[in-house]
């Protein structure tokens, strides 16, 4: 089967993952997982990447990394072929270590990054392994609550996606995570049907795919606000106002639901055109996920 095509985008987030070979285990010792650490702070350093989350589990690892100007695919390479010769000398075996190369897909952050962070910090309850991220080491969870302060993580864009303030970041995210694993959103589910390497809608891929022809909406955001405007009888200077009444954040929590659904614009041009925080509209989506009555 020929390989699918990868899509480089300098600055580009991917969710990539690696499985052991046969689904066998990739550590035996927390020594490992300790190993693994430092290869991966050494193969980021080095591509000038960042790592945003991450969850090692047994028998495969989780990445949620940003890529600078070199592929992913370096620092990908670097990690599992440094990983598996250590191992493999450890082991005194040969052979795969790896499954295969790694799984990876681009990411569109305005619409899944959030959603993406709480499926990797969750993989240890759906394994069953504990009923509570905070118990589970391996993963950046405890950099995102504040307990650690890994120095090759980055978790300030992440957290800012809830909030600009620390403190208040930190809340909303518990907060987030608080959602049975039974309901947990499955990235594969959202997959481009176009492309299985990237995690969006056409409006992304056709910002991301050379060759692609443009998404064109039917409908601008200015229009989507006028018909909101219409709609639910406001209008646009209360909409922009500073004002936090009930009514008016259903319907701006409406317009941004409607401009993602019908793929007219991403929820960072919803927040500029409104002169609203990102955070709060993503704190008005999760509460009014239905349309007004």
């Amino acid at each position: 089967m020929p390989r699918r095509l990868r899509i480089h985008q300098p600055g580009g987030f991917y969710h990539a993952t690696l499985r052991g070979n046969h689904q066998q285990p990739i550590f035996f010792v927390d020594g490992d997982r300790l190993l693994l650490n430092m290869i991966v702070a050494r193969a980021i350093d080095t591509f000038g990447a960042r790592l945003h989350a991450y969850c090692w589990m047994t028998n495969h690892l989780h990445f949620l990394i940003q890529v600078g100007g070199e592929p992913l695919s370096r620092s990908m390479r670097q990690i599992a072929a440094e990983f598996a010769r250590a191992m493999q000398l450890k082991l005194e075996t040969t052979g795969h270590y790896f499954e295969r190369r790694y799984h990876a897909t681009l990411v569109d952050t305005d619409a899944y990054l959030l959603e993406l962070l709480r499926y990797i910090h969750l993989n240890p309850v759906r394994a069953g392994l504990v009923d509570d991220p905070a118990r589970y080491r391996w993963s950046s969870h405890h950099d995102y609550i504040g307990r650690t302060a890994t120095p090759w993580l980055t978790t300030a864009f992440g957290l800012g996606m809830f909030s600009d303030d620390r403190s208040r970041a930190i809340a909303a995210y518990r907060e987030f995570l608080q959602c049975s694993v039974d309901t947990l959103w499955d990235p594969a589910m959202a997959l481009h049907p176009e492309n299985s390497a990237v995690l969006g809608g056409d409006e992304f891929l056709s910002r991301v795919q050379p060759g692609r022809p443009r998404f064109q909406a039917k409908q601008t955001l200015p229009d989507l606000i006028v018909e909101a405007c219409a709609r639910f009888e406001v209008d646009t200077k209360r909409l922009r106002s500073p004002l936090r009444d009930g009514y008016l954040v259903k319907v701006r929590a409406w317009i941004a639901h409607q401009a993602q659904e019908r793929r007219i614009a991403t929820l960072a041009a919803v927040a500029r055109e409104l002169e609203r925080d990102e955070a709060t509209l993503r704190y008005a989506m999760r509460a009014y996920p239905l349309e007004i009555e």
